[in-house]
């Protein structure tokens, strides 16, 4: 059954933590605006969802969260200190390295942008190790919209059953389930390593 099969990652939460108390410190240490007025913009903008659809480029995004903030540096320390929050989870990048070994085909499928991209990739080393990549901001949609499901069917070359998605969030998990996609709802490593071991997988 393995030969057939794909496993699909979301990024967040599975592959990499992330705190955006550290990009909150760091911006407000430059800004008019205090932590929980920067906590409100880099969690709940509008200007966050059009950067990761796409809608607005790296420098439109900087130019607003400038305005909004009175942040006092440049585009480079801004985007280095928004992007310096993840941190790597070892047991998932285990639990995909043994998808490697074994020849399954992987893919990353995030909603994401693309100061975050660059961040993962330039400091962790397993993020080269995959067979694809989809971005929302790549894209123009974010999960859990119809269209970036399709746009990894298209990628990938599978569709249904020879999916294996796993995502921290509920409806995002739902929206492949929907499409006749295998899903696990990723909660700790030892369950995501169970399921895919249920999938012999692992």
């Amino acid at each position: 059954m393995s030969q057939s099969l794909i496993v699909v990652f979301d990024l967040g939460k599975v592959l990499v933590d992330f705190d955006y108390h550290i990009a909150v410190s760091q911006i407000a240490a430059r800004s008019k605006l205090p932590p929980d007025g920067i906590k409100t913009f880099l969690g709940q903008s509008h200007a966050i969802i059009d950067y990761e659809c796409g809608r607005l480029t790296r420098e439109e995004f900087y130019e607003q969260a400038r305005k909004v903030t009175g942040f006092r540096g440049t585009m480079e320390e801004f985007g280095e200190f928004f992007a310096d929050i993840f941190t790597p989870i070892p047991p998932m990048i285990e639990i995909h390295a043994g998808l490697r070994r074994r020849g399954i085909p992987t893919y990353i499928f995030s909603n994401t942008n693309d100061l975050a991209v660059e961040h993962i990739r330039r400091n962790f080393p397993f993020f080269r190790d995959f067979d694809g990549y989809i971005y929302s901001y790549e894209v123009g949609t974010m999960k859990p919209e119809a269209k970036i499901y399709e746009v990894l069917e298209k990628l990938a070359g599978r569709h249904g059953t020879d999916i294996v998605y796993l995502d921290d969030r509920p409806e995002n998990v739902a929206g492949g389930a929907a499409r006749g996609w295998r899903t696990i709802l990723h909660e700790t490593p030892e369950k995501t390593r169970a399921a895919l071991e249920h999938f012999k997988l692992l």
